[in-house]
């Protein structure tokens, strides 16, 4: 089966999210699956089955487990197969458009509730001042002063197992042409931090919509990778675009 290695949200070789994209010809154990994504070891793995169902069935995995949603694997599928596609997934039906700037994805919005900031979660953010905490679907979303505090962040990765989320975004208002910037954080699931998280911008999204007065946004996600999600709020979803680049392309043998 081909497998490849794409560089997601970004227009350069060696930037953005990598993801590995796996295209089935044949029916494989969910434990295979989970055994090729932590042989790639990149925060996802797409495995898509290319025989011919309309909507494609995708599922994502991160080197230790499967996952509900993931943006930047599915756009990593979805410039691997090119044109306009539809996928069956754990979220629904997902669609990809080809757009004259990339790829745009439609993915369902991530409801946002305040709630107070759980003591281990500040105590893991030291130097940054937290302003609000958020619980979506799946993670918790903190707001801090500044972009410069986001940058210079260095959590403490062991105190974010935290009610069974996810994992945790760091967010600010932007700074270098952005709307808002954030870093995301994700132990849980094996990845310590995402260089570029689609799904965290669904969540980003329904916060900085309202808080902007905006429908359309520019996310700069400040990984050392680094990556740029356009995000557009369209009732309970959320539009986003960004390009990608194969950077490797090979046959599995197992």
């Amino acid at each position: 089966m081909d497998v490849y290695v794409v560089d997601s949200f970004t227009d350069r070789p060696f930037r953005g999210n990598p993801a590995g994209v796996v295209l089935l010809t044949e029916d494989r154990p969910t434990e295979w699956m989970q055994s090729v994504a932590a042989e790639l070891n990149h925060s996802e793995t797409a495995f898509v089955d290319t025989r011919g169902a309309n909507p494609i069935p995708l599922r994502w995995f991160t080197p230790v487990a499967e996952v509900d949603l993931c943006g930047h694997a599915t756009l990593a599928a979805a410039h691997v197969l090119g044109g306009d596609r539809r996928f069956s997934t754990r979220s629904g039906v997902l669609t990809a458009t080809a757009t004259g700037t990339g790829i745009e994805l439609d993915f369902p919005a991530d409801p946002l509730e305040p709630v107070e900031p759980p003591g281990p979660l500040v105590a893991a953010l030291p130097g940054v001042t937290v302003l609000e905490v958020h619980r979506g679907r799946e993670d918790f979303l903190v707001r801090v002063a500044s972009a410069a505090e986001v940058r210079a962040l260095r959590p403490d990765l062991s105190a974010f197992a935290l009610d069974s989320s996810r994992g945790v975004i760091v967010t600010a208002p932007g700074d270098q042409g952005a709307d808002f910037v954030s870093r995301c954080f994700y132990p849980a699931v094996g990845i310590d931090e995402d260089p570029v998280t689609g799904s965290a911008h669904c969540t980003l999204a329904a916060y900085w919509s309202p808080v902007l007065g905006k429908t359309l946004l520019l996310g700069n996600q400040l990984s050392a990778r680094g990556g740029t999600v356009e995000v557009r709020v369209d009732g309970d979803r959320i539009r986003l675009t960004g390009q990608a680049v194969t950077v490797l392309a090979g046959v599995l043998t197992c």
